[in-house]
């Protein structure tokens, strides 16, 4: 059923296009047996209403007129067609430069319709210049991480000018209130992920964090229009951090906690003969610092403030009391043999298909299908299942009105297109993600000037219309003024070919470490920079944080290794496992979830109470214990034993200096 609804709109597709004059209803219902099918005139009726509806939500502009002003209102004398120029996707010609930023646009979302979107509108520009290859190469990786709380209701409804109605907890009361809001656009910054729009009940604007959002976004009826002068980008860089408006006095090791020695703004007051050192340094977030300073166990006690003393000393208690509980049974599921599940596809992502099969293969005559089925995501068997549809679509009483397709040697040649030949123009998504993705790249350091990704975007909002406006509700921030300086110099020493040495922090020794690398690309994952690169002291690859670097200095040094070291594509794990490993298995509290994400969990079991287990694969487990104790009772260690009785102790230690 499916398959022969995607013909009948494909058909009507094509013979809307093929007219200046319009059809009737009458004449279209002739021309397109399908219609015969329905069991009656008014279930008929209905069917070509429904088709038209889903054509229009696909942007494909179907007109109605009249022949005749004096019957403008006669439904049955009305005539449709669709505006060729309207459909097709406007003449515009991209340069190889401007074909790599669009590419590097297009692969930076995470969120799975997005990136589909992402796919489709790059595939339609492949007509117009963008090569399929374009984003090989990269010296930079941004990611747009889209997994927060009801992202994807908040995303549709800005994108169609939707109201919506939620439940929200206010940040300064944690009280919960419904807001009714006029969605004027949405953005990201810090981490987070923010809505702006008109709050109804207040009457004015408002900025609202989707982590906070207690309920899923429903929509309300009514229409609104977003203020001329609103800006997204704007909005966000007026957007402030929380400010460092609290100074912590902390006592730490000597030698140890290099962690809180180089935060922003601390100070230090050496050992005095009692083996500590006094650190002050400021801060904005206290549930963070609390975390921070918990996770350095016996080696830091907070001092003052006497709020961050109890918060500390709170989180404490709770992961010790956590440890101490018997872990839970559990047991991780048994993964079933992998195989391959018949794909079901709706009639109207089939004719998005369809539609943007016809031009490719026009673009690439003779194409393999093996390689047209890989770039459409396809298996070989629905790949010639839409080619055999291809064939037969099409008006019943005009063969030569039959799209022509040849398989010869796998080989697939498509000629009499029907007016298909041109790719659609860009929809809402499509335009959207590239449009946001090339924002994004100009906000990033060292690319602001970069003239390629101007033009790229100046031709695709000009191509896009409505829908590339609709693109400038949404807005990015990857990185602030805190790593911008490190990342920029990052850049330059991956533009020059050079060697780079690096003063580096890592946590998991307490050490600061000084090492000669050869940069290969920069790569954000869940909104933190890191730097892939040849380590020579360690002769192999790493990945650096970038905020954790403390001084970067290029040298004149030509790197050797970093282009045969390169894994291309996005990198999909942090860190390389090794015969070394040792496996970890956490509890986790719904809260502290995404401890298994971050960290690659190799199995995970939800239990029965909400929480998920996590089996996680760790070089050390020295640092496994500061971890469960930053996060305050939200995460127990089931696994190994001795490792969950050594945090045991060190927490204990830990809180033995707040008694």
């Amino acid at each position: 059923m499916s398959a022969k609804r995607t013909e009948r709109l494909l058909t009507l597709v094509v013979l809307l296009l093929s007219t200046r004059r319009g059809y009737t209803k009458e004449e279209l219902f002739r021309e397109i047996e399908l219609y015969a099918q329905a069991s009656s005139a008014a279930a008929r009726e209905k069917l070509f209403d429904r088709d038209k509806a889903i054509l229009r939500e696909q942007g494909i502009p179907i007109e109605s007129f009249s022949d005749d002003a004096l019957f403008e209102n006669d439904n049955s004398a009305r005539r449709y067609r669709i505006n060729a120029e309207e459909y097709r996707l406007p003449g515009m010609v991209f340069t190889p430069a401007e074909s790599a930023a669009l590419a590097l646009a297009a692969g930076m979302w995470d969120q799975a319709s997005l990136d589909s979107a992402a796919t489709r509108a790059m595939r339609k520009l492949q007509a117009r210049g963008v090569a399929p290859d374009a984003g090989t190469g990269r010296a930079l990786e941004p990611r747009i991480r889209t997994n927060e709380p009801h992202w994807e209701e908040v995303w549709r409804a800005t994108t169609s000018r939707r109201i919506i109605r939620f439940t929200y907890r206010a940040a300064s009361t944690g009280e919960e209130q419904g807001r009714t809001v006029h969605p004027w656009g949405m953005g990201t910054r810090f981490g987070h992920w923010y809505l702006v729009g008109f709050d109804a009940a207040r009457s004015s604007e408002r900025w609202f964090r989707l982590s906070r959002m207690t309920s899923a976004p429903a929509v309300v009826e009514g229409t609104y229009t977003v203020p001329a002068d609103f800006s997204m980008s704007v909005s966000l860089a007026d957007l402030d951090r929380v400010g460092d408006t609290h100074q912590a006095r902390v006592s730490v090791r000597s030698l140890t906690c290099q962690i809180l020695r180089t935060m922003h703004g601390a100070t230090i007051e050496e050992d005095t003969g009692d083996g500590w050192d006094t650190v002050r340094y400021p801060y904005g977030d206290e549930p963070a610092a609390a975390a921070r300073i918990a996770s350095l166990g016996p080696h830091a006690v907070v001092k003052m403030p006497s709020s961050l003393v109890r918060s500390v000393k709170a989180r404490l208690g709770a992961a010790g009391s956590a440890l101490r509980e018997a872990p839970p049974s559990f047991s991780f599921p048994i993964p079933p043999p992998p195989r391959a599940l018949p794909r079901k596809s709706s009639a109207e992502a089939h004719l998005r298909r369809l539609l943007d099969l016809v031009p490719y293969l026009m673009n690439n005559p003779g194409v393999h299908i093996d390689s047209a089925a890989a770039n459409f995501g396809v298996t070989r068997t629905e790949l010639e299942s839409d080619l055999r549809l291809l064939f037969v679509s099409g008006p019943r009483y005009y063969p030569d009105g039959l799209i022509d397709i040849q398989l010869e040697d796998d080989r697939i040649h498509i000629s009499n297109p029907q007016g298909l030949a041109e790719p659609v123009r860009l929809g809402m998504d499509e335009a959207c993600t590239l449009i946001v993705g090339l924002d994004t790249l100009r906000n990033l350091p060292g690319l602001e000037e970069d003239s390629a990704v101007a033009t790229a975007q100046a031709k695709l909002m000009e191509a896009a219309g409505d829908a590339g406006r609709i693109g400038s509700s949404i807005a990015t921030s990857l990185a602030e003024e805190d790593v911008t300086p490190t990342l920029e110099r990052i850049r330059s020493g991956i533009a020059a070919g050079v060697r780079i040495k690096l003063t580096y922090l890592v946590p998991a020794r307490d050490e600061i470490t000084h090492r000669e690398i050869e940069p290969v690309r920069a790569f954000l994952h869940n909104d933190v920079w890191y730097l892939e690169a040849w380590c020579l002291t360690a002769e192999s690859k790493r990945n650096f944080r970038l905020d954790r670097m403390q001084s970067v200095e290029l040298t004149d040094v030509p790197a050797e290794h970093r282009s045969s070291q390169s894994s291309g594509g996005f990198p999909g794990a942090l860190f390389e496992p090794s015969s070394t490993d040792e496996l970890v298995t956490l509890v986790l509290a719904p809260g502290a979830a995404w401890v298994a994400e971050s960290y690659g969990a190799e199995r995970t079991a939800l239990l029965d109470d909400g929480r998920l287990a996590a089996e996680i694969r760790v070089a050390t487990s020295t640092w496994v214990p500061g971890l469960v104790a930053s996060l305050g009772g939200a995460a127990t260690i089931a696994a190994p034993e001795p490792l969950r009785e050594r945090a045991a102790r060190v927490i204990d230690s830990a809180v033995s200096h707040y008694a």
